[in-house]
Formats: structure tokens, C-alpha cells, sequence
């Protein structure tokens, strides 16, 4: 890759239009930049999670997860390409089975919040909700070419997210933070 972003301020986007992978050039707030700049996000939201104390197992996951996000952006920025693969996907099903395997289950809804870590992993997971909305809107439009494991993983990777912090609250011994749905009127 050497000396590929040897200059950021190109001003080439001054006049509301971007680059793709592929040479052409798109206005700013074309759904396939909306879904970029969401995947983009959710890479810095998981950035925020990783500069806390978390532990040794999911700062792994996550920094693969951080790899693949930018694969995605790969994938996203060249129509048609595909970079993701059912393999990754399934690798977020492996963490996400164990992560929860030690988890008591729910038996209530829960609120973001515990730890910073936990809040930082509850609003990467709003993140990627949004992100995986950008992408599903993306690929319904004519010639988008969005891959199914694109889709596959952002879905799956905000169920691990919300996992993870629950498993974060847990390993800090937290509790959830359980929404209290009867409670008194003030």
C-alpha cells in the first residue's frame, strides 16, 4: 500500500462530490457514502470502547471486528466488490455464543450503562444499527450490488455489541442496568 494517503486535503470534494474505490465520483450524500460514513462511525464508536479497560478476549474480537469494518469500507467504496465473507460472520456468532454462555439470561429489558466500557459498547451498537440501515437502504437501489455477509455481519455484529456490554458491566462486577417498566410516578 506505501504512500497511498500522502495527501489528505486534496480539495477535490469542495464542490459536494467524493472518490469511490472504483474512480468515480458520487455527490456526498449519496447512499453510498451515508452507508460508508456510518461504517466508518461505528469504527470510531468501537475505537472509543477499546481506549477503556476491557478484557483480553473482547479487545481481540474487537480489533478484528475494527479490521473487517474497514474491509467493509473496501467493499462499500467499490460497487460490486465483496471483501466480507460468511466466515467472518460466523466468527461473530462463535464470540457471540460464548460471550453469552456465561451471561444469566434476561428476564427484563436493559438500559445502556453500567461502565464506560459497557455504555461505550451499548452506543457502538446503536452505531451499527444505523450503519446496517445505510447498507440495506443502499442495497435496495438499482445496480448498488450490497453482499449478503455485508449485511449478515452488521446485523450480527450489533447483537454482539449488546452482549459485549453486558459482559463488560459483568466483568467490572456490574449488574445490568434493568429498566424498571412500573415504576412510581413522582
Amino acid at each position: 500500500m506505501g504512500h497511498r494517503l500522502t495527501k489528505i486535503a486534496t480539495r477535490t470534494g469542495d464542490a459536494g462530490e467524493t472518490g469511490l474505490g472504483d474512480g468515480s465520483r458520487v455527490a456526498k450524500d449519496h447512499a453510498r457514502v451515508r452507508a460508508l460514513g456510518d461504517v466508518d462511525e461505528l469504527n470510531s464508536a468501537l475505537g472509543v470502547l477499546l481506549a477503556e479497560e476491557v478484557p483480553a478476549d473482547i479487545r481481540e474480537a474487537l480489533g478484528h471486528v475494527q479490521q473487517d469494518l474497514l474491509d467493509l469500507g473496501g467493499e462499500l467504496s467499490i460497487p460490486g466488490h465483496a471483501m466480507l465473507t460468511v466466515d467472518k460472520v460466523g466468527r461473530l456468532d462463535g464470540w457471540l455464543e460464548a460471550w453469552n454462555a456465561v451471561l444469566p439470561p434476561l428476564k427484563e429489558f436493559i438500559l445502556p450503562g453500567g461502565t464506560r466500557a459497557a455504555a461505550a459498547a451499548h452506543l457502538a451498537r446503536t452505531v451499527c444499527r444505523r450503519a446496517e440501515r445505510s447498507v440495506v437502504a443502499l442495497g435496495r437501489e438499482p445496480k448498488a450490488k450490497v453482499s449478503d455477509p455485508a449485511r449478515r455481519y452488521l446485523n450480527r455484529l450489533s447483537d454482539l455489541l449488546f452482549v459485549a456490554g453486558r459482559a463488560l458491566n459483568r466483568s467490572a462486577g456490574r449488574e445490568d442496568v434493568q429498566w424498571r417498566h412500573e415504576r412510581k410516578k413522582r
